[in-house]
């Protein structure tokens, strides 16, 4: 999977919304993570969403009941893939050594 959303501190521990909140409550669990390209709220817990994401590369299923999928894929699943062989270590951390930005993206 590839996680993004954190444009407070850029290293995956910075969240809010757009509630006036830090985080919101889970919507719903109907959707489950049974294919690659599903988006999907990132959290820390129950109720604990904010504006982290992550997108699915393949069949997630032990996430299913704990983060909400809100949305799919339909075209450039290849750039997914580009993004997972980037090397991660920045900072010693799970974080690309390169920058992955989203600069474009459409609506719902």
């Amino acid at each position: 999977m590839c996680q993004g959303g954190d444009f407070i501190n850029g290293d995956g521990t910075g969240t809010t919304c757009i509630y006036g909140t830090k985080t919101f409550a889970d919507e719903n669990f109907l959707i489950k993570h049974n294919e690659a390209g599903l988006l999907s709220m990132a959290n820390a817990g129950p109720d604990d969403n904010g504006s982290q994401f992550f997108i699915t590369a393949a069949p997630t299923p032990f996430l299913d009941g704990k983060h909400v999928v809100f949305g799919k894929v339909f075209e450039g699943l290849e750039v997914l893939h580009k993004m997972q062989n980037i090397k991660t270590g920045y900072r010693g951390k799970d974080v690309p050594n390169l920058d992955v930005v989203i600069a474009s993206c459409g609506e719902m």
